[in-house]
């Protein structure tokens, strides 16, 4: 087992990763449990993992119940959080007890945000099934739902109290969604780490094509990655948090545009969007050509979008930067930028010109 720690002082935590953990979940569970019953939040699709969970805290003498919601972005919604809460009250959740998330990025950041706000804070375990969740937003404390004005708009910083990462669930994960989750992988090295950039290059098709320690590697890099940012700059504050933001600017910009829809799921508008911020930033002259033309070839050759027309996106420059003046970022009428110098060397950027992203995006091709 790898055991990765994210170093907050009072709020630090232990992220555990190992191949089969989901069975032997009530090992670390049962402790945290405290003779209460646990209530475990998951999606409609997960009932084999939380059939599994179940029965591991059965066996340790851990009495469960199961919150079943329904998959999909449409979840992280006022609506849903409302009726998770009264569910949880009426449970009778203590401050003490903690609340296990078993799923995606949609699960983990809606049932951390219920956590952040239930009796104004009580604790709660990530267990992360999908690969983007596993490497992303089950590290880190960001908790939020969406609103009519954009994604993660209303949310908060809660840590959670564990992170279980079993790389082996993945086996049940659709193609799409792992190839999307694979490209938050990939994201880490192209901030600061090019050698792993390459190591994603010659090994990233074959972690997706189902090589356990591969996928095991990847994920342990990536999140041994986050833990050290996250614990250098919690709340993002000083800038280097805000390096996890690379393509989500432009990603989150096309995502609005499909209307957050299963036209194009987050982690293909993360990798669309890293290829434009590197396009961008080598039309500025900020990096070599070959260093964007490198990173778009490596999305192509996983079957990742590199750009608007693969991620069929037809909207105009202006209509896609008008998605980005409601980016949470927005700062006095300026948004910053995450922009690279080259794979590894990518840096924030707050006096990026709106009217020249705009130019760029109606010049790319379609």
């Amino acid at each position: 087992m790898k055991t990765i720690t994210v170093d907050l002082g009072a709020r630090t935590y232990p992220i555990l990763i190992e191949a089969g953990l989901l069975a032997r979940a009530a090992d670390h569970l049962a402790p945290l449990a405290r003779g209460r019953m646990m209530a475990i939040v998951t999606d409609e699709n997960l009932a084999p993992h939380l059939a599994t969970l179940q029965g591991a805290l059965t066996a340790a003498g851990v009495e469960s119940e199961a919150i079943v919601l329904t998959p999909g972005e449409g979840s992280k919604s006022w609506a849903t959080l409302e009726a998770l809460c009264d569910r949880l009250l009426d449970l009778g959740i203590e401050r003490g007890d903690h609340v296990i998330a078993l799923g995606g990025g949609v699960i983990g950041d809606l049932v951390g945000f219920a956590c952040a706000i239930l009796k104004r804070g009580c604790k709660f375990v990530q267990i992360p099934t999908s690969l983007l969740a596993q490497v992303d937003s089950s590290v880190g404390g960001k908790t939020a739902i969406n609103t009519r004005a954009g994604k993660n708009l209303i949310g908060a910083f809660h840590q959670p109290a564990m992170v279980l990462i079993d790389p082996a669930v993945l086996d049940t994960l659709p193609a799409r969604e792992l190839r999307a989750g694979y490209a938050e992988v990939v994201k880490y090295g192209l901030i600061d780490d090019f050698a792993f950039f390459e190591w994603c290059e010659a090994n990233g098709a074959a972690l997706l094509a189902g090589d356990l320690a591969l996928r095991e590697h990847a994920i342990a890099h990536a999140v041994a990655a986050k833990a050290r940012i996250v614990a250098a700059d919690e709340h993002e504050t000083n800038g280097t948090r805000a390096l996890l933001n690379l393509g989500h600017t432009f990603g989150h910009a096309l995502e609005a545009e499909t209307g957050f829809s299963q036209a194009l799921i987050h982690g293909e508008g993360v990798a669309a969007g890293c290829a434009l911020a590197f396009g961008f930033s080598a039309a500025q002259g900020l990096c070599a050509g070959q260093d964007a033309a490198r990173v778009a070839a490596h999305w192509h050759s996983v079957g990742l979008p590199d750009g608007l027309a693969s991620a069929r996106i037809d909207a105009s420059g202006a209509t896609l930067v008008e998605h980005m003046r409601h980016d949470k970022k927005m700062a006095a009428g300026t948004l910053p930028f995450l922009l690279a110098r080259g794979i590894g060397q990518t840096y924030l950027d707050k006096t990026v010109d709106l009217g020249d992203v705009e130019r760029f995006l109606d010049a790319q091709p379609r």
